[in-house]
């Protein structure tokens, strides 16, 4: 999933202090899940805002609203009939919900209410690490399932390095080597033969190197 974090609220009124009309939009998918910008949220931030603006004793009209997802043309349409009603809008979905509720409605200011960090998982409760960069060209299969892409703070696909020690990176004594993980899981699934298989030059242009991305499936376009 996509993971975020809440902005600061310091940052989040220096973006709407000048606006009497207010939208805070939350989205029902990865912001809820990493407790960032769902429902909750939402309720959270516009009171905090809401007694911010009486402490300075303005007035300012919050509403409230969590959408189903916000990177989705059918979801957006939800607003569209009270979009017009608002000086701004405050969306707490992450950067790719922020900008497609900006492109939708054009002359409506949409600002982000949380940072959007890296594509990962929930080790705990609290507790989200980065799995995928979205690099374009998925490497899993030949690493065990371990991605040296995201995982690897050099991003060798040919490792370990001589900076990693019993098994932990150089960069923090806290951090897994990423590739003592893939040879550990290579071992455990009887495939070490395959680590001394020199892994060739990856295909960078994928990336998000060659400018912004896009998937095209004719066989379920309308």
């Amino acid at each position: 999933m996509i993971v975020a974090e809440k902005k600061p609220i310091e940052e989040i009124i220096d973006y709407v202090k000048d606006f009497q009309k207010l939208l805070i939009a939350g989205c029902n998918e990865c912001v809820t899940v990493c407790e960032a910008g769902g429902k909750k949220e939402v309720g959270i931030l516009a009171s905090a805002l809401r007694m911010y603006f009486m402490n300075e004793g303005k007035k300012v009209d919050i509403d409230e609203v969590t959408l189903e997802r916000q990177c989705d043309h059918e979801y957006l349409e939800e607003i569209r009939d009270r979009i017009d009603q608002y000086d701004a809008v405050l969306s707490l979905a992450c950067g790719v919900g922020v900008q497609f509720m900006a492109e939708k409605y054009f002359s409506t200011p949409v600002f982000p209410g949380v940072n959007t960090c890296f594509m990962g998982a929930a080790e705990e409760r609290g507790v989200w690490s980065e799995r995928c960069q979205g690099c374009g060209q998925c490497i899993l299969g030949k690493t065990a399932g371990i991605c040296p892409i995201s995982r690897c703070a050099k991003r060798l696909l040919n490792g370990p390095c001589g900076g990693s020690t019993k098994g932990k990176c150089e960069i923090s004594k806290d951090l897994d080597c990423a590739w003592q993980l893939i040879i550990d899981r290579l071992k455990e699934l009887d495939r070490f033969d395959e680590y001394e298989q020199i892994m060739p030059i990856k295909d960078w242009s994928t990336e998000r190197a060659g400018g912004p991305r896009k998937v095209v499936r004719e066989d379920v376009r309308l």
